[in-house]
């Protein structure tokens, strides 16, 4: 029997992107014990899946390297057949190239790639992230048509089918960077116009509950519910699925939304869907300036400010380039 562990200790949004490779392995070894590495927090996105059979959790802070120490200690006791690292960090590529597995892949980009046996290259052609990451188990056979999955529990479902109750759309406002994340006042304004039969639920973590409330308080919609902070990922995941739209940025209820399936509208402020994150759920839309800005994008990730000081990718996009994606 195989024994297979991924890695992949970034962003929850990250971490999504990866589970493709999880329903591949499956799929053409489904006697195989697959585990997953991920950091704090995105564990819970694992509950109750139904073939993952371990999730290592690294603890980044406090203690960062004592706690990979720890890990790596015990990975190496496991005796893997195979280790698979999403990631192009020296972290992570250390605990990979050193496991003791047969089998260790990775991206060229890795700094410790030289001590991989399998090395694909991790380029920002258009190539969706899900197909990027596909490219490490070409070991396994060349089989690339999976998609992103998660597997709420029938609890999940049970614990949000009271918002059920009704025609609703979920709102997604936050992003960890300003310049991803579509201005609050604009956010109001689109909910001033959502038709009166749809109840607008707002999703995101505790952190975000502030935000929603400001957007709830400043639009005239009286029909909007503030759910931030008040579900976790797979009750989130369970509530989207069933939403007649998802609005988002490009941040993680984006790829949630994707890994169910889900109806989507994506607004990209600063980024651009060329890097590879873009929706992939059957019914999904791209939402983004129509101005032809030489600034965008203007970075990967996002930034705290836009540098330009103006952040016309946001302020540009109009209010009917959201409505148009109201269902009928």
């Amino acid at each position: 029997m195989k024994k297979v562990l991924v890695i992949q200790t970034a962003s929850a949004g990250d971490v999504i992107l990866m589970t493709p490779i999880l329903e591949k392995l499956h799929h053409v070894w489904p006697e195989a014990v697959i585990d997953v590495l991920v950091k704090t927090g995105n564990e819970t996105l694992f509950v109750s899946h139904p073939f993952i059979h371990a999730v290592w959790v690294w603890q980044k802070k406090p203690r960062k390297w004592r706690n990979l120490l720890s890990i790596f200690l015990k990975v190496r006791k496991e005796r893997y057949y195979a280790v698979i690292n999403c990631q192009r960090f020296a972290s992570t590529g250390l605990l990979t190239a050193f496991s003791g597995a047969k089998v260790r892949v990775g991206f060229t980009a890795n700094p410790l790639a030289l001590f991989f046996s399998h090395r694909y290259p991790h380029r920002f052609d258009g190539t969706h992230e899900t197909q990027r990451n596909l490219q490490l188990t070409a070991f396994v056979n060349p089989e690339n048509n999976f998609k992103p999955r998660l597997y709420p529990s029938a609890s999940n479902f049970a614990r949000v089918s009271q918002y059920k109750t009704q025609a609703y759309i979920t709102i997604s406002p936050a992003s960890l960077w300003f310049t991803k994340q579509f201005p609050e006042d604009k956010w109001a304004a689109f909910i001033d116009v959502v038709p009166e039969h749809l109840m607008v639920i707002l999703l995101g973590a505790s952190s975000d509950y502030d935000l929603c409330q400001r957007i709830a308080q400043a639009s005239k919609n009286t029909k909007v519910l503030n759910l931030a902070g008040k579900l976790n990922f797979l009750e989130s995941a369970a509530l989207i699925r069933d939403a007649r739209m998802n609005y988002v940025n490009d941040s993680a209820p984006m790829h949630i939304a994707s890994a169910m399936n889900a109806p989507v509208a994506a607004i990209f402020c600063s980024t651009v869907p060329s890097f590879g994150f873009g929706p992939l759920s059957q019914t999904s839309f791209v939402i983004q300036t129509e101005e032809k800005l030489s600034c965008r994008p203007c970075g990967l990730h996002g930034f705290k400010t836009c540098p330009k000081k103006h952040f016309r990718c946001a302020h540009s996009i109009e209010i009917k380039q959201l409505s148009t994606c109201l269902p009928i």
